[in-house]
């Protein structure tokens, strides 16, 4: 007897779904366990519906940050020399929060409103990221909240 793709494609379908609905739904407690708010007072408090940061599966996702001072919340002066140390001390301090630092970061994205400001944010990058420096990616973008001039986010191991 020769069984054809045409008969198989349906079954293993059927197999699949009624596999799905047999297995119970993970708890409200399950979830929540494997998804973790991060907060501190030690850096800027949010702008927007997001968190600082999220902590799941061994790993810290820290959201953008750019350059407000936490006591103000204002931009801090300066130029994007300036506004880089200040990013990454926010995001130290989101990453202490969640146990973690710059140490264990194996990712980084940075925006830059002006691609031409790169090798003054690599100066001050690379004094926070000495050993081992994680991946990254450079972007240069048209505008950024609040008229910064670099944002910056991070994954890093907890």
């Amino acid at each position: 007897m020769k069984i054809t793709c045409e008969l198989l494609l349906p079954l293993l379908l059927l197999v699949s779904v009624s596999t799905a609905q047999n297995r119970p739904a993970a708890s409200a407690q399950e979830k929540k366990a494997n998804r973790e708010v991060v907060a501190t007072k030690d850096a800027p408090q949010p702008i927007g519906p997001y968190s600082q940061a999220i902590k799941a599966s061994g790993l810290v996702f820290a959201s953008g940050q750019i350059a407000l001072d936490p006591a103000t919340g204002k931009l801090v002066e300066g130029d994007v020399k300036a506004q880089t140390e200040r990013v990454l001390k926010n995001l130290s301090a989101v990453l202490a929060a969640a146990g973690s630092s710059t140490e264990r970061v194996v990712r980084t994205t940075v925006f830059l409103k002006n691609i031409s400001d790169f090798p003054a944010m690599n100066e001050v990058y690379g004094h926070f990221f000495t050993n081992a420096p994680p991946s990254r990616s450079t972007i240069g973008v048209a505008a950024l909240p609040r008229d910064a001039l670099v944002e910056i986010d991070v994954v890093a191991l907890q």
